[in-house]
């Protein structure tokens, strides 16, 4: 399996359980791997036959931007399940990063692995 990443992904959103963080934007940062096939897209030199990162990038921003999460595990969450159920990877990993959020820290997140859901 290949894996096309996309790192350092910033976006400001309403996120946290303070009452002043649901007052102010802060940065998110993403760092996504999503699993695929690629040698159909190298053969063909065609887009579609791979995930198009930037497609991915926009959804995400657009996301992201829009959301009001108190937690970054609800917010990975639906990340993930975005980036599974549309643009059809069936594997991905996600870092996210709440950068600041703990002085004296230069990074915390959580980091999650989810595959495709299979009905057995």
């Amino acid at each position: 399996m290949d894996i096309i990443f996309l790192r350092g992904l910033e976006i400001e959103t309403t996120i946290g359980i303070y009452e002043w963080e649901r007052e102010i934007k802060q940065v998110v940062i993403i760092d996504l791997e999503m699993a695929t096939d690629i040698r159909q897209a190298a053969a063909t030199d065609d887009i579609q036959h791979t995930v198009d990162y930037k497609s991915v990038a926009k959804r995400l921003i657009a996301f992201v931007e829009e959301s009001e999460f108190f937690l970054v595990e609800t917010l990975a969450e639906k990340i993930t399940g975005i980036v599974l159920d549309e643009f059809s990877v069936p594997w991905v990993k996600l870092c996210l990063n709440k950068k600041g959020a703990i002085r004296g820290a230069s990074d915390v997140g959580i980091i999650i692995e989810r595959g495709r859901r299979t009905d057995a």
